[in-house]
């Protein structure tokens, strides 16, 4: 690893946030704090910051680093998706959307700018060749995982959770519930993330946003 990685890597834990993904044996779930902070995570920005965002029916991606180049790369991904789609009449894959996000990526952090757009992605989906999880690191490069992954300043909490408890062929119920808790972990110990979470699950049917309610049981029973 160099020395620009190094600093990027750096970058993305001083933005704040915790986000994580695993995979199960029905599908995909991604989760993430609410909690946006400016200032190396001294002041709270915002409470309620939706930090899982939609791709496509079928794909989703967390966002971590500066939100308005991660806004941007979003846009950017998503059109280029929706434009091949109504070009070629084929559903994107996972794979080109990672892709994709890891091209912008990589553009993103090498133009001339007087402020580092800063971003990192976690990208994950179903489609006809099964469930993926894609970690998009903040120098454009593309890693698959095939168990689970975190970002941010809060996953070094998160990981502890994650390997002790995590197993293969985990279902989706006891990854939402893994999510939950690893997720949980880190708010207590990370400052800079917090002020709620949300769960994603994708499944064969496609995205479903878990209730607030049900992450709320979830805790109440930890």
């Amino acid at each position: 690893m160099d020395e620009e990685l190094r600093e990027l890597r750096k970058s993305v834990l001083k933005t704040g946030t915790t986000t994580l993904g695993l995979v199960c044996k029905e599908g995909v779930v991604l989760a993430a704090d609410k909690r946006a902070t400016i200032g190396n995570g001294s002041f709270i920005a915002h409470k309620k910051m939706d930090k899982i965002l939609p791709i496509t029916n079928k794909i989703s991606a967390t966002t971590a680093g500066s939100v308005s180049d991660v806004q941007l790369l979003v846009k950017l991904t998503k059109a280029e998706l929706r434009l091949k789609h109504l070009r070629t009449k084929i559903e994107p894959n996972v794979i080109e959307s990672a892709n994709l996000f890891a091209m912008f990526t990589y553009q993103n952090i090498r133009k001339f700018s007087p402020l580092i757009g800063v971003t990192a992605f976690l990208v994950a989906g179903s489609d006809t060749n099964g469930f993926w999880l894609f970690e998009i690191s903040p120098d454009g490069s593309v890693v698959r995982h095939e168990d689970f992954v975190s970002t941010g300043s809060g996953m070094v909490v998160a990981y502890g959770v994650l390997e002790d408890i995590y197993k293969s062929n985990i279902t989706v119920d006891e990854g939402i519930k893994l999510a939950v808790k690893a997720l949980n972990a880190a708010m207590q110990r990370d400052t800079p993330t917090g002020s709620g979470l949300d769960v994603v699950v994708i499944d064969k049917k496609g995205v479903k946003q878990i209730l607030k309610e049900e992450v709320k049981q979830v805790l109440v029973k930890r």
